[in-house]
C-alpha cells in the first residue's frame, strides 16, 4: 500500500507593509498551510490575501495561533492561566474561520505555534486548555500535534480528530521535543539533508533524533517553516525526495 503524506507550511506572518516568507512559491509544493491569526504574526489583510490563494489552489487552510507576541514572534514562553489560554486560542481560531470563509475557503485544521506549541508539547494539561479553546469554535476541526508529545496525549484523551506532525527542518531531542533554536545543529539548513531524513523517517515510522535513537509515531505530516532563507528550496527537495521514494502527497484526512 503506499504511503501518504502532508506536507504543511507556516505562513501568512507579513504584518503590514513588512512582508515574510515566500508564500505563494511554497504554495505550489505544499498541500496544508498553517496561517497566522494576528497574534505572533500576521494581520487581517495578509490573512485575507494567504487564505484567498490557499483556496486558489486548493491548499488545505488551517489556523496558526499563538502567543500575543508580535515583537518577538511567538517564541517567547509566556505564563497564562488556562482559561485564558482557551480563550486565545478559541479568538484567534475564530478569526480564521471567519476570514477563511470570506474567501470562499474553509480552516480544515489547528496547529499551535512557536513558545505556544513547545510548551504544550512539554505539557498536556496546556495542550489540553488550548485544544478545548480550539474545539469549542469548532468540534470537527483537525488538531495538528506534535508527534509523539504531550500534545498528542491531550488530544487522543479528548477524542477529537488530531494529525501527527515531524519537522523537516528541525533537529528532535530524546523525548520528541524539538531541540531549542539556540543550539548548534538546532535548524537544518541543506535541504538535501531535509528530504533524505523526511524519506527515512517516514519509511520507518518513527523520529530520528539528533542522538539517533528512534520513536516510533504515525506520522502524517511533514512541517517546512516558512520563515527560513532556505523554505522553498528545503520544501522542494523534500517534496522531490519523497515522491522519488514512492511517497504520495496529499491533505491528511485527520485520525481518532
Amino acid at each position: 500500500m503506499t504511503q501518504t503524506v502532508d506536507l504543511n507550511a507556516d505562513m501568512g506572518e507579513g504584518f503590514g507593509p513588512w512582508p515574510m516568507g515566500e508564500d505563494a512559491a511554497l504554495l505550489e509544493t505544499i498541500t496544508s498551510a498553517n496561517i497566522a491569526c494576528g497574534a505572533h504574526a500576521g494581520d487581517w489583510d495578509v490573512m485575507a490575501g494567504t487564505m484567498a490563494l490557499a483556496t486558489e489552489r486548493g491548499v488545505g487552510i488551517g489556523a496558526h495561533p499563538g502567543f500575543p507576541d508580535l515583537q518577538g514572534f511567538g517564541r517567547r514562553r509566556m505564563q497564562m492561566p488556562h482559561d485564558s489560554l482557551r480563550n486565545l486560542v478559541a479568538y484567534q481560531v475564530g478569526a480564521a474561520r471567519g476570514m477563511a470563509a470570506s474567501v470562499g475557503g474553509t480552516v480544515r485544521h489547528v496547529k499551535l505555534h512557536g513558545a505556544l506549541a513547545n510548551m504544550a508539547s512539554e505539557d498536556a494539561a496546556m495542550a489540553q486548555a488550548c485544544y478545548e479553546g480550539a474545539l469549542s469554535v469548532d468540534p470537527d476541526v483537525i488538531i495538528m500535534v506534535l508527534a509523539a508529545t504531550a500534545q498528542q496525549e491531550a488530544a487522543q484523551a479528548l477524542g477529537c480528530r488530531w494529525a501527527a506532525e515531524i519537522f523537516a527542518d528541525r533537529a528532535y531531542n530524546d523525548d520528541a521535543t524539538l531541540v531549542d533554536r539556540r543550539l548548534p545543529g538546532a535548524v537544518i539548513h541543506d535541504p538535501e539533508e531535509a528530504g533524505a531524513r523526511m524519506v527515512e523517517m517516514v519509511q520507518a515510522g518513527a523520529i530520528i533524533t539528533a542522538s539517533g535513537a528512534r520513536i516510533p509515531t504515525p506520522i502524517d505530516t511533514i512541517c517546512l517553516h516558512g520563515d527560513t532563507a532556505e523554505a522553498v528550496g528545503i520544501a522542494r527537495a523534500t517534496r522531490a525526495a519523497l515522491e522519488a521514494a514512492g511517497i504520495a502527497l496529499g491533505v491528511f484526512p485527520g485520525r481518532r
